[in-house]
C-alpha cells in the first residue's frame, strides 16, 4: 500500500479534454518520466493508486494532455479532475532538481483573472524568484500587484489566451494598492 508520506506533488489535473478521456493537467516534472513507462499516483476511493499514462502531449510549457490507461471517456476522466498527481519520493530524486524554478518567465505578458469575481486582477510584468515563495508582480495600470504563485491559487492556465485563472483569498489583491 503506498502512503501519503512516501509521495511527492508533482502536478495538477484541472479539466477534462476533448471527448476520450484526456485530461488537463500542470507538471512540475519531465513528461519523459511517464513516456518510460512510470506510474503517476492519484487518490482514488481513500487510497493512494498508481495508474499509468497511455499517452502525454505538449499544451504549453507546463500544461499536458494526459490520457491514463484504461480511461476512454470524459466521464471516467472527471473523477480526476482537481486532483493532486503524486510519484513515489524514492523516485523524485532522478526527476526533480532541488533548486529549478516551477515558474518560467513565458508567463510573463499573461492576465491573471480571478475567479470569484471573473475580473482581471492585472498582467504579470515580472516573476519574483528570489524568495521562498514564487511571487508574480502585476500591474493594473496604477499599481504593482504581488501575488503568490502558487499552485493553491492556480485554477487553470490557458495558453492560448495567455490567461491564468486564479482563487485569491479575499483582500490579497488590495494588500498593494494605493490608498
Amino acid at each position: 500500500m503506498i502512503k501519503e508520506e512516501d509521495t511527492i506533488k508533482i502536478g495538477k489535473f484541472q479539466k477534462t479534454h476533448a471527448l476520450k478521456g484526456e485530461l488537463n493537467a500542470l507538471l512540475d516534472i519531465d513528461p519523459e518520466y511517464f513516456i518510460q513507462g512510470n506510474p503517476l499516483i492519484l487518490p482514488t476511493d481513500g487510497i493512494l493508486v498508481p495508474y499509468y499514462v497511455e499517452s502525454v502531449r505538449n499544451k504549453g510549457s507546463f500544461s499536458f494532455l494526459i490520457k491514463i490507461e484504461g480511461i476512454e471517456s470524459e466521464e471516467a476522466a472527471r473523477q480526476f479532475v482537481n486532483k493532486e498527481i503524486l510519484m513515489l519520493k524514492k523516485d523524485a530524486a532522478d526527476w526533480i532538481e532541488e533548486d529549478e524554478t516551477d515558474m518560467p518567465e513565458e508567463f510573463i505578458g499573461y492576465k491573471v483573472i480571478d475567479k470569484e469575481s471573473g475580473t482581471t486582477v492585472g498582467e504579470i510584468t515580472d516573476i519574483d524568484t528570489n524568495t521562498q515563495n514564487v511571487l508574480f508582480i502585476l500591474s493594473d495600470g496604477d499599481d504593482e500587484i504581488f501575488i503568490p504563485a502558487s499552485d493553491d491559487f492556480i485554477v487553470e492556465i490557458d495558453d492560448d489566451k495567455n490567461e491564468i485563472i486564479m482563487n485569491l483569498p479575499e483582500g490579497l489583491v488590495n494588500l498593494n494598492k494605493k490608498e
